[in-house]
This record gives structure tokens, sequence and C-alpha cells, in this order.
């Protein structure tokens, strides 16, 4: 199975950016969706974006629509999620993962593969 291992994560103020990375080790992310997903304390997790294998089809939650963009670099087996104009709401641990189901996918039961997560804290 593929491991996945999020980075990027940090503590910044409202107002800036953050690029989360998602690098896979022991195989690579073809033929699957990544996706990004985040949870807040005492919150269900959430989708926040995917990408396709190809890196040709993103979907995003409404929520960061416009302020993050999702992309991937198949030479080093990375999928980026580039975070600008966060905002305090946007404090979560950040997780990437990967199912081999097709489409929009965006409920966290359909994802069979997790990392560790990477913390996000936007101070306001």
């Amino acid at each position: 199975q593929v491991q996945l291992a999020e980075s990027g994560g940090g503590l910044v103020q409202a107002g800036d950016s953050l690029r989360l990375s998602c690098a896979a080790s022991g195989g690579t992310f073809n033929p699957y969706i990544v996706g990004w997903f985040r949870q807040a304390p005492g919150k269900e997790r959430e989708f926040v974006a995917h990408i396709n294998w190809r890196g040709d089809t993103t979907y995003y939650a409404d929520s960061v629509k416009g302020r993050f963009t999702i992309s991937r670099d198949s030479a080093k087996n990375t999928v980026y999620l580039q975070m600008n104009s966060l905002k305090p709401e946007d404090t979560a641990v950040y997780y990437c993962a990967t199912t081999g189901n097709l489409g929009v996918v965006v409920t966290p039961q359909r994802y069979a593969n997790w990392g560790q997560g990477t913390q996000v804290t936007v101070s306001s």
C-alpha cells in the first residue's frame, strides 16, 4: 500500500498563505484520486479538494473555492494544496488520502488510505 506523508503545516496569520505537500512512497498515485480533508477540534472531518491521477480534473469545497488550489507533480510523486487568503476558520489538521472511486468523491469513508496529517493554525 502506498504510504502518504503530509507536510507544510504551521502557524500563520489571517491573510497569509501556506503550501501543503502530500508525498507518496512505496508506489504512485496512479490511478487514484487524491483528496485533501481537514478536521478541526470537535468537528467532523470535511472534504477540501481532490485531484485525479492525471492531474487534469479538480474539485473543491465551496468554502475554499477561489482560495485553495490543488495540484500534482508526477515526477515527485507529490500532491500540493496551495492555500491563500487563509482565515481562522481554516484552522484544522489537514490530511491527504487516496481513493479508487471515480467522479466527485467527497465522503471520507470512500477514501481507503490516509496520511498522518499536518496542523494548520491561522490566527486572527
